[in-house]
């Protein structure tokens, strides 16, 4: 059953998220900086997949989310799987639901942007079991167990899960609850710390990645666990996922795959599993790291979803996502959209895999439609097929897939970077010079981002420079400003280098001789300074500006001090503004 609704409001537990390094702050508020919430969803013979139990027992859930996570979180019926099956989800939260803010801002400000967390989505990490058991009417027992989530650690969550879900489908609901217990007394997740994590007699140890760490640096080294009664399970990475795994039988679509992503095209995805489905969205995503995929992305997506008719409509054209799907019903729905993927059964590791070919989308008809890669679209670059070959030949050697992927992640980071590194050159160039920020006015502004501007730089500092791959980068570039992943990387730059010139205003300002200032003004002038001043302090403090140590707190006491000089009328209005 479905725990009794609490209203949440500012004051609420749930609201309450820990900042990285306090101490908890109400009840599950350390859980909380890693889950929303743990369900466990069944199949109920008249009513069929229901949630049975939502743990905490205080979350909320609009009933349109208990929906959507009871129809995401059991594989499709086509799909047929037996035993213990592993996917994804990706959610909209409801409209109205008030997001925490408090640790996303700290966390967000130092965590990859790729890896950030969620503002407007939940992410689900689903255990599915489906066996034989002849004490049930239809003779199977089918449940999920499934962890809610903001952060995007697919590797951590389903590793969790392993530990978790075999013990829980056991003992059920004591199980559950003695493991949330264990998960609210974590640590937070602090970009740049490594932790470890204690649960059901099992330590995980993680590093949470920051901003500041090289991409494609070093894998993470086992940590000196003191203090622990059990040698930790080293994850090496909370997200990354095995992506030779995911693109073994389209290994000569790569360069394509990329470029759709990289634009946001709208692509779906079409599996025989929930498991191969989402695996291969997340990946897609990932493969334009370091830039963060700005479009809605749907791993495992159904029929029954809150939002089918919104992405399926045939008068409009198909928004900017990547939707990964299990049942057959959808070759006939997405025949109108420009990119699709049909994966295959997949085989045997150690087998040569079949490479798709590229089909016309009007082939795309019957629901024995064969594998392949659906589309008109031509890519702007060539493909690596020396990268191509190498893959290959490593699966004749029986090269282990982590080495693999290894090959394939550092060849699309070099790629992804060959492409980012020119845009980030141009942008840091529309900086306002240092020297140009004084005290006594406002910060100067950012130049605007001409497109036109930038690709006249490329001759000098094109991606040919530090790419092998030829074609038409210009075209790519200017197809790219037309897409939501140029527009949410301009905006994160744009607001990243505001937030500098706010943070160099108020250390110019500090360094300034405000007392001297303040000597020859009238009152009018001065009170108005000291306004100025407590709302770039308060804004600072808000959005965690980094400034140099001391900044903060002298300009607090020049405030104070300042205040304290002033008439006693005025001092009164001051301190109650």
């Amino acid at each position: 059953m479905d725990p009794p609704d609490r209203p949440d409001g500012p004051g609420s537990p749930r609201d309450q998220d820990p900042a990285p390094g306090a101490d908890s702050r109400g009840p599950w508020s350390r859980f909380s900086a890693w889950l929303e919430c743990v369900c466990v969803v069944t199949f109920d013979l008249e009513l069929g997949q229901a949630i049975e139990l939502v743990y905490p027992p205080d979350v909320k859930l609009t009933e349109k989310e208990k929906t959507s996570i009871c129809y995401l979180s059991f594989p499709d019926s086509y799909s047929g799987c037996l035993g213990d099956t592993q996917f994804s989800f990706r959610l909209r939260q409801s409209v109205g639901r008030r997001a925490s803010r408090l640790s996303a801002n700290v966390y967000n400000r130092d965590a990859p942007a790729t890896l950030q967390r969620e503002s407007s989505h939940f992410l689900g990490f689903v255990y599915f079991r489906q066996v034989k058991d002849v004490s049930v009417r239809r003779g199977y027992f089918q449940k999920s167990l499934v962890l809610v989530s903001r952060l995007p650690f697919p590797h951590l969550f389903h590793a969790l899960l392993q530990v978790v879900a075999p013990e829980f489908f056991e003992k059920l609901e004591p199980c559950l609850e003695a493991v949330c217990h264990q998960m609210d007394q974590w640590p937070p997740p602090e970009p740049g710390l490594t932790l470890n994590l204690a649960v059901m007699g099992v330590v995980l140890q993680v590093r949470i990645p920051s901003k500041t760490d090289k991409p494609g640096g070093s894998p993470v080294r086992q940590a000196t666990s003191e203090n622990l009664l059990l040698a930790p399970t080293l994850l090496p990475s909370l997200h990354e996922l095995d992506l030779f795994r995911c693109f073994r039988s389209v290994l000569v679509h790569l360069q394509m795959l990329w470029e759709l992503t990289l634009l946001g095209e709208p692509l779906v995805v079409m599996a025989t599993s929930p498991t191969s489905c989402s695996e291969t969205v997340l990946a897609l995503i990932s493969c334009i790291s370091p830039l963060r995929f700005c479009c809605d992305f749907r791993p495992y997506f159904t029929i029954h979803d809150s939002e089918f008719r919104e992405f399926t409509t045939r008068t409009q054209a198909p928004p900017n996502i990547i939707l990964g799907v299990t049942n057959p019903f959808f070759i006939k729905t997405f025949q109108s959209w420009p990119h699709v993927l049909r994966l295959g059964d997949g085989r045997a590791a150690g087998d040569l895999p079949k490479q798709v070919k590229v089909k016309k989308l009007s082939k795309l008809k019957t629901l024995d439609t064969k594998p392949g890669m659906y589309t008109a679209f031509k890519t702007f670059l060539h493909k690596d097929k020396i990268l191509i070959k190498r893959l290959l030949k490593g699966i004749q050697r029986k090269r282990p897939s982590e080495v693999q992927s290894a090959i394939l992640r550092r060849h699309l980071l070099e790629l992804t970077q060959s492409f980012i590194i020119p845009l980030e050159r141009y942008m840091a160039g529309l900086m306002p010079l240092q020297r140009s920020v004084t005290p006594w006015k406002t910060p100067p502004l950012i130049r605007p981002f001409s497109q036109d501007e930038f690709l006249s730089t490329l001759d000098q500092t094109g991606p040919q420079l530090t790419s092998l791959l030829r074609g038409d980068w210009l075209g790519l570039y200017r197809k790219f400003f037309r897409s939501p992943n140029f527009d949410g990387w301009y905006r994160q730059r744009h607001k990243e280098m505001t937030q500098k010139l706010e943070s160099l205003h108020l250390e110019v300002i500090c360094d300034a001789d405000l007392p001297l200032w303040t000597k020859d003004k009238s009152e009018v002038e001065v009170v108005d300074l000291v306004l100025k001043l407590r709302e770039r302090l308060n804004k600072a403090r808000k959005q965690k500006l980094q400034v140099r140590e001391g900044v903060l707190e002298k300009l607090d006491g020049f405030v104070k001090n300042t205040v304290g000089s002033l008439p006693p009328d005025l001092q009164t209005v001051l301190n109650t503004h």
